[in-house]
């Protein structure tokens, strides 16, 4: 049985697939002051779906593989494993047509917040997919509320030291083959010299920034996936120096991974 923190969004997925406002009213609750149709412009923005011709098929593969059973079991591993805040969670399909989600998340990805967390999957992911997207959003909520800053202060140095923790969360319990494409594209030298060259000296810039975006993706002059690539390098120099797991990184202090940059 599905935990009801797990919310039974197959349930109005297969009443509401083509109205995805009205599925975003049901979850107005959650976010301050909100329309649902903001809500759904946000999501859509971090990847879940417009309605589409086919999807009602891509509704009943989702049930079929059981998504919604996969992610309750792996919540209720890592709530123990990690200490984890009980949240609700909510899965959606993926924007299918988004290329950047296609090529380097796989086809599928995730919100996170400290009090609730969003998985957007396709059809074609199988089931340890799920898991490491999970396990990459869960270390995120997981991140959020134990150190002890808020989020609309986070600048850029937070920002790819979360990412950084989450893929390297990935990597320890499903190992290589389940990690995101990007975590390949640079040699640890490469990653030095990016780090030394770009992103250290605007590791302070602010979330809302639109150059903290930038050098998250690499868009722009930015070297692609720039911000994520460095974050994902710094937390495996720094977990590899210290003999650290995933679960012992979660309250430490962002500024604690710039010395093992080097």
């Amino acid at each position: 049985m599905v935990d009801m923190s797990v919310m039974r969004t197959d349930r109005w997925l297969s009443d509401l697939y083509d109205d995805p406002v009205k599925i975003c009213e049901k979850i107005k609750i959650h976010f301050d002051g909100a329309s649902a149709s903001e809500i759904y412009d946000y999501l859509t923005f971090h990847g879940m779906y417009t309605p589409q011709k086919t999807g009602s098929f891509a509704v009943k593969k989702l049930k079929e593989n059981k998504v919604w059973d996969i992610v309750q079991d792996e919540k209720m591993k890592l709530q123990k494993v990690w200490e984890g805040p009980r949240i609700p969670v909510f899965i959606f399909p993926s924007d299918t047509t988004n290329e950047i989600l296609n090529q380097e998340f796989r086809g599928k990805s995730g919100l996170a917040f400290k009090d609730k967390l969003f998985l957007f999957v396709s059809e074609e992911n199988n089931e340890a997919e799920i898991r490491s997207l999970f396990t990459h959003e869960y270390n995120h909520a997981c991140r959020l509320s134990k150190y002890h800053k808020d989020e609309e202060e986070y600048v850029l140095l937070d920002t790819i030291i979360l990412e950084g923790m989450a893929e390297n969360a990935v990597r320890e319990r499903f190992g290589a083959e389940f990690m995101s494409n990007w975590t390949s594209y640079y040699s640890n030298e490469e990653l030095k010299k990016i780090w030394r060259r770009l992103v250290y000296p605007n590791r302070s810039t602010l979330k809302v920034s639109a150059k903290h975006q930038d050098i998250m993706y690499g868009l722009r002059s930015y070297p692609k996936m720039a911000g994520y690539c460095v974050g994902y390098y710094l937390v495996n120099q720094y977990m590899e120096s210290k003999g650290l797991s995933s679960k012992d990184l979660l309250s430490i202090h962002s500024e604690k991974f710039v010395s093992f940059a080097y």
